[in-house]
C-alpha cells in the first residue's frame, strides 16, 4: 500500500508541532509496509527521505492534461472570494458577482497554466492564497502519480484543499488528519470563517477523518457536524530514534521550571506567568523559562513585569532541535497549562528526557498520559501548588520522572502508525 501524503512542513525545517507529528507518521508508516509520497509545498533539499519520498510543489508546474481550466476548477469546486467583495450584497448582485469572480480565476488558471509557484511554506500573509494554488499544484501531482498510490492522506486545514482536488482528480479515497481545529486557536468568537470553512468541506468531502484525541474528535463531531461514525481517534506519539540525553551545564544553582510552546492564547501563557508568581511567593530558589514566540510575546513580559518577577523569569524565544532538547535539559518540571491543546507532544519530549510534567485537563495528551500531573488551565492556585509540590518534594519528583519516562517510552509511532494503517485499509475495503 502507497500513501499520498499532503503535508505543509517537515523537518529540520519546522514551526511547530505538525511537521515533528507528520515525520514521526511516515516513518512509523514504513516500519508497518506502508509507502508514502510525501507532497509539501516548499522543500529544501536536506529533509530525510529514508521513509518517504518527497515531493516539492514548488517544482511541479500546474497542469492539467485531460481537460480545460474550467473542467478543473469545476472538480476542484474551489472559489476564493476576493477581499473587494460587498459584504452586504443583495442575492442577485452577490451571485452575479461569484460568476465574474469564478471568470476571473478562470482566466488567471490559464495564465499561471503550465507555470511553476514558488511556494513559502511559511505561515505569513498571503496563507490563504497559497493554500489555494497548492491546491492546483497537488491536483496536478495527483494526476501525474495516479498509479503509484492507493489512498490520500491530507493534515490539518492548509492541505485539505490539495487533497480535495487529488480526491476529484484520481477518484481515490481520502483521509483527512485533524491536528488541530479553529476552536483551538481562538475562542469561538474568534474562528475565522474562512479557515473553519475549509476546514469543514475537506471534512465532509473525506472518507475518513482522524484526530489526535478524543477531544478533538468531539470537536469536529460537535462544532462541524461530522458524522461520529467516519471520525476515529489515533493518539500522537513521539519519534525518539537518535535522540540521547544531553549533559548540559547549569548557569545557575535554581531550580528551573519551564514552558515551551508558542506563545498564543491556546497555549495558555499567561496561567503560567500568574502561577509562577504564586510559587515564587512561597519559596526562593527557582526560576521560570518561557521558551517559544507568538503574537502574546510583548503582553507576556509586561505581565512579568507588572508582577515584579522579571528578576526570576527568562524569555528564549523561538527553539528548535537540539536547543529544544537542551532546554529540556536543563529544567526540573515542565508545564502545558494549555486552554486547548488536541495533543501535545511537548509534554512526552520532557518526560522521555527524565522532566516531571504538569499538562492541563484541557489537552489531548491527559488522555494518556497517567504520570503526568494534571490540573484546569484556569486552576492557576492548583497549577502552583503542583509546581511546589515538585520542586519540594523529592519523593514525588523522583516518582513522577521514573513513571512518566517509562510510560511515553511506550508511546511510540510505530504503534500509532499501526492503528493508522488499519484505517487506510478499513478505507479502501469499502
Amino acid at each position: 500500500m502507497t500513501v499520498l501524503m499532503f503535508g505543509w512542513e517537515f523537518p529540520p525545517h519546522i514551526a511547530g508541532g505538525l511537521g515533528t507529528a507528520c515525520e514521526g507518521i511516515v516513518k512509523g508508516l514504513a516500519h508497518n509496509g506502508v509507502k508514502s509520497i510525501f507532497v509539501m509545498p516548499s522543500a529544501s533539499g536536506d529533509e530525510d527521505q529514508s521513509a518517504t519520498t518527497i515531493i516539492n510543489a514548488s517544482d511541479v508546474a500546474v497542469e492539467y492534461v485531460n481537460g480545460t481550466s474550467n473542467d478543473f476548477l469545476d472538480k476542484v469546486k474551489f472559489v476564493h472570494i476576493g477581499s473587494n467583495l460587498i459584504p452586504y450584497a443583495d442575492p442577485e448582485e452577490f451571485s452575479t458577482m461569484v460568476e465574474d469572480e469564478r471568470a476571473r480565476q478562470v482566466k488567471d488558471f490559464r495564465v499561471s497554466y503550465g507555470q511553476k509557484f514558488k511556494f513559502s511554506g511559511k505561515y505569513g500573509a498571503n496563507l490563504l492564497e497559497e493554500v489555494a494554488r497548492y491546491a492546483m499544484v497537488g491536483g496536478t501531482i495527483a494526476m501525474q502519480h495516479k498509479d503509484e498510490f492507493d489512498i490520500i492522506h491530507a493534515h490539518d486545514w492548509l492541505t485539505y484543499l490539495a487533497g480535495i482536488a487529488a480526491k476529484e482528480l484520481t477518484g481515490k479515497p481520502l483521509v483527512v488528519h485533524v491536528h488541530a481545529t479553529s476552536f483551538d486557536r481562538g475562542t469561538d468568537d474568534m474562528v475565522d470563517s474562512r479557515v473553519y470553512a475549509i476546514e469543514k468541506r475537506g471534512m465532509e468531502a473525506a472518507d475518513r477523518v482522524v484526530t489526535v484525541s478524543d477531544l478533538t474528535r468531539g470537536i469536529v463531531i460537535n462544532k462541524y457536524g461530522i458524522d461520529p461514525a467516519k471520525v476515529v481517534t489515533v493518539h500522537n506519539a513521539v519519534d525518539f530514534s537518535g535522540r540521547e540525553n544531553l549533559e548540559v551545564q547549569r548557569g545557575v544553582k535554581d531550580k528551573v521550571v519551564t514552558f515551551l510552546g508558542r506563545i498564543t492564547f491556546q497555549k495558555g501563557p499567561e496561567y503560567f506567568i500568574e502561577a509562577a508568581a504564586k510559587v515564587l511567593k512561597r519559596t526562593d530558589g527557582v526560576r521560570f523559562v518561557m521558551a517559544g514566540s507568538g503574537d502574546m510575546m510583548n503582553r507576556c513580559i509586561k505581565m512579568v513585569a507588572r508582577l515584579g518577577i522579571s528578576d526570576r523569569f527568562n524569555f528564549t524565544g523561538f527553539l528548535r532541535g537540539t536547543d529544544v532538547q537542551k532546554m529540556f535539559a536543563l529544567s526540573d518540571v515542565y508545564i502545558m497549562p494549555s486552554v486547548s491543546e488536541p495533543f501535545g507532544i511537548s509534554p512526552l519530549e520532557a518526560m522521555r528526557t527524565g522532566v516531571p510534567s504538569i499538562i492541563s485537563n484541557q489537552s489531548g495528551a491527559a488522555e494518556v498520559l497517567k504520570y503526568a500531573l494534571k490540573v484546569d488551565f484556569w486552576d492557576v492556585d492548583a497549577m502552583a501548588d503542583d509546581i511546589y509540590a515538585l520542586l519540594k518534594y523529592p519523593a514525588l519528583t523522583r516518582f513522577a520522572a521514573r513513571e512518566g519516562y517509562d510510560e511515553v517510552n511506550a508511546l511510540k509511532w510505530n504503534n500509532a502508525t499501526a492503528k493508522l494503517a488499519k484505517v487506510y485499509e478499513s478505507v479502501l475495503k469499502k
